[in-house]
């Protein structure tokens, strides 16, 4: 199955890369570059480049990262407009994360890939298209070989919600409908799940 083939619950899924940029860019800046601006770079900045960054400004030093294939993600799309993205990578890809040195030290196995952001369009949210995303992102992740990946989703109280436009990782209610298990709590309000992905049958060929 080539990545144009990924179909979830009728949205087309595509990788972001230099084709599909201006589409990614577009939905970020529809949402004022998304997270007060990081573009979806936060989780690149272990160690920072901080005068690189401030010199470029998030929107290109992203853009650089997907003309060099160093940042990874499924976009959703509803036709040609992308709607959603699910960020994801290997460890050394995205080694940022919240509470990264507690992670570090709890860690049983480095994961082979990690999903760290999920964002979706504001007409589009509670609607169940980050699920959509992720999954297009587990798709993506068995196109180049499947492993294990990990996740950080939040972990509410029972009963408590809270807006979608704060919870840039989903719920952990929403990856265990997906097959993820519960591993360990990180930092207060989040947690670790993990998933298996088998490659997909032209990755193991």
């Amino acid at each position: 199955m080539g990545d144009q083939d990924i179909v979830v619950d009728g949205f087309r899924i595509e990788p972001l890369s230099p084709a599909t940029w201006e589409a990614f860019a577009a939905l970020a800046e529809r949402h004022n570059g998304v997270w007060g601006g990081c573009w979806c770079t936060y989780f690149h900045l272990y160690p920072d480049p901080t005068e690189e960054r401030r010199a470029l400004g998030h929107r290109e030093f992203k853009r650089q990262l997907v003309e060099a294939g160093r940042t990874h993600a499924a976009l959703v799309f509803d036709g040609d407009v992308a709607v959603a993205w699910a960020q994801y990578g290997t460890v050394d890809e995205l080694q940022n994360i919240h509470h990264r040195k507690e992670w570090e030290q709890g860690v049983p196995r480095r994961p082979d890939f990690r999903i760290t952001c999920l964002f979706v369009d504001r007409d589009y949210r509670r609607k169940g298209v980050a699920s959509v995303a992720v999954r297009g992102a587990l798709a993506l992740i068995s196109a180049a070989g499947g492993g294990l990946v990990e996740s950080y989703p939040h972990d509410l109280p029972p009963g408590k919600k809270t807006s979608a436009s704060f919870l840039y990782n989903a719920t952990r209610t929403m990856y265990e409908q997906l097959g993820f298990t519960y591993q360990r709590p990180k930092g207060k309000g989040n947690c670790v799940m993990t998933t298996q992905v088998p490659a997909a049958e032209e990755a193991r060929s």
